[in-house]
């Protein structure tokens, strides 16, 4: 890891530790060398300071929407952390050949399906661009649950402290059992992968993937 990224991650890790209540313990949960592909919820934009600083890992990368790079303090941290770019509004060739090499390199790639921030913290329904990915890397997935931080700019005006919350899912692999990858399959796996982030969710938070009752999983199967 580049000195410069490890003295980033150091005052992040300061400054959320300072106005945010991390709980260190769950992201001694991920591990520390891939391939994976880390899926969770997208909020805000807290997760990707919190997460990559709280991490300190240089094997851990990510990919995020082209337009974060228009922010200059978002550009800095992104190319010093080796953040993946894509167009959402096309099918972006490079960041899938990008995204598809670091897994090659044993890296974890953290994705939100959403595309979006939900900003309330509820689930929206998934993209399913995630899933050509996998099958190509055929690299095993980490679910993660984001939630209780959705007011973390009223907090901060009002000198509260923002309680941060994840939790993190045991490794599964997606099996498409001899299915073609048809846009009712994608749309199938995407929602599968979404139902495993949700299950670490408080209810409240679960939106389009609330569910009754256990989910039946067609196309998930355990990561061993």
């Amino acid at each position: 890891m580049r000195v410069n990224q490890r003295a980033v991650n150091w005052v992040l890790r300061r400054v959320f530790q300072t106005v945010c209540k991390i709980d260190p313990d769950e992201f001694k949960k991920v591990p520390r060398t891939g391939p994976y592909i880390m899926v969770g919820n997208h909020i805000n934009f807290l997760e990707a300071p919190v997460v990559v600083s709280q991490l300190d890992n240089p094997v851990f990368t990510g990919m995020a929407k082209k337009e974060t790079w228009n922010n200059p303090l978002f550009h800095f941290l992104f190319n010093i952390w080796g953040i993946i770019p894509i167009d959402r509004n096309s099918i972006d060739r490079e960041a899938f050949q990008r995204s598809t090499q670091a897994l090659n390199d044993g890296k974890i790639l953290a994705i939100s399906p959403e595309g979006t921030r939900s900003k309330d913290g509820r689930l929206l329904q998934a993209k399913t661009g995630i899933v050509a990915l996998i099958v190509r890397s055929q690299a095993p997935l980490i679910p993660v649950g984001f939630y209780g931080y959705e007011n973390f700019w009223d907090n901060l005006k009002h000198l509260r402290r923002t309680e941060f919350h994840l939790a993190i899912g045991e490794p599964f692999r997606i099996s498409l059992n001899g299915s073609s990858l048809s846009r009712d399959v994608r749309q199938a796996v995407t929602d599968e992968i979404m139902y495993k982030v949700a299950e670490l969710l408080p209810e409240k938070y679960r939106g389009h993937y609330n569910f009754d009752g256990a989910v039946q999983y067609k196309y998930i199967t355990a990561a061993c």
